[in-house]
């Protein structure tokens, strides 16, 4: 079936974009956000977000304003979506460009009176769109599923040369984050770790084998270590400083400690980063900074880093990808990657 393309050509002054509810994924979108931008540089375009990811939209240059979203995902807070979507019928958009996949996007954005919305036919929500996309072809970067939207709806010409994920922020990032090490007592070089991640355990490389890279790579750079993952990381990542500095290496765990602007600032001014497939992995990359990026449950050409200088570790075992949260084997795909072969990728691309 030929696409059509409906909004090419059509003038748009006031575009809301819903934006993704998880840190990985709003940091895929980015490459959308910045062709739109392009695309109508007159226009203005306003993010609305929850508030964990919203952070990552307030220093981007696409974004003139962001609006949190505060009601509760899923069918619960009717009563919450009902008063986001009579503050946005305010702002009078004339056009909202669903990133988000859920049908409450849609109900959110009918709910407002915008006149104009357009996402991905999926979730049951056709009849609240007036211009539903069809699904593209899988197989694909993330990237390009959220850039292929637009392509689709005619908001963009054609997926840009342009489709690498950065963070324009990413220069007065690092110069924030190096202070603010250097306020701590952490000298640079600082090797960044996250060694959790939120999907499940399955996801996870062996804590011991973290703490023996960053060990050996520290060694190597003469460098800190520093410690990220989310307040029920926080166990985890101690556990690994604790072993770290048994080592003789400076280390610090900021587990639970950083809201998601603190933590670009500080990931920005790290010389290597060491991550699971997770949120922090997309956001080191998309800083620019030297990212290793250990694999095994999940689809590391579908959803791998996308900066400029990161390297993928992995074994091709016969299980992986199995996209589950923990699990039912040996977790062959994460126990033979070696410590070694992390800090061999990690010195490579350095």
């Amino acid at each position: 079936m030929p696409i059509s393309y409906p909004l090419a050509g059509v003038s748009l002054q006031n575009i809301l974009v819903r934006a993704t509810n998880w840190v990985g994924d709003a940091v895929m979108c980015l490459p959308a956000l910045r062709a739109l931008r392009l695309q109508h540089p007159n226009s203005r375009i306003t993010v609305l977000a929850r508030p964990w990811v919203a952070d990552l939209y307030r220093r981007e240059p696409f974004a003139d304003e962001v609006i949190l979203l505060h009601a509760a995902r899923g069918p619960r807070d009717l009563r919450g979506k009902w008063a986001a979507a009579q503050s946005l019928r305010g702002h009078r958009f004339d056009c909202a460009v669903l990133l988000q996949n859920a049908f409450e996007a849609a109900l959110i954005a009918w709910l407002a009176r915008i006149p104009i919305r357009t996402g991905y036919n999926r979730d049951g929500r056709r009849l609240l769109l007036t211009h539903p996309i069809d699904l593209p072809p899988s197989g694909r970067h993330e990237r390009f599923y959220y850039l292929e939207l637009l392509t689709r709806a005619g908001l963009i010409p054609a997926t840009p040369q342009d489709d690498v994920v950065r963070l324009e922020c990413a220069p007065l990032a690092r110069a924030a984050g190096l202070q603010r090490f250097q306020q701590l007592g952490l000298a640079a070089p600082v090797i960044g770790v996250s060694p959790g991640a939120a999907y499940g355990t399955a996801k996870r490389w062996i804590p011991e084998n973290f703490a023996q890279a960053a060990i050996t790579l520290a060694r190597n750079l003469s460098a800190q270590v520093a410690l990220f993952g989310s307040p029920g990381e926080a166990q985890l990542c101690q556990s690994i400083a604790d072993a770290i500095s048994a080592a003789g290496i400076g280390v610090r765990s900021f587990a639970g400690q950083t809201a998601l602007n603190d933590y670009i600032d500080l990931a920005a001014a790290c010389h290597v980063y060491l991550t699971n497939d997770s949120g922090a992995m997309h956001i080191s990359s998309a800083l620019g900074v030297p990212t290793v990026a250990i694999f095994g449950a999940t689809d590391h050409i579908g959803t791998g880093p996308a900066g400029h200088r990161f390297s993928i570790v992995r074994h091709d075992v016969d299980c992986s990808p199995c996209l589950l949260r923990e699990c039912p084997i040996d977790h062959r795909c994460m126990t033979l990657v070696t410590p070694d072969q992390v800090v061999a990728a990690a010195l490579k691309l350095l």
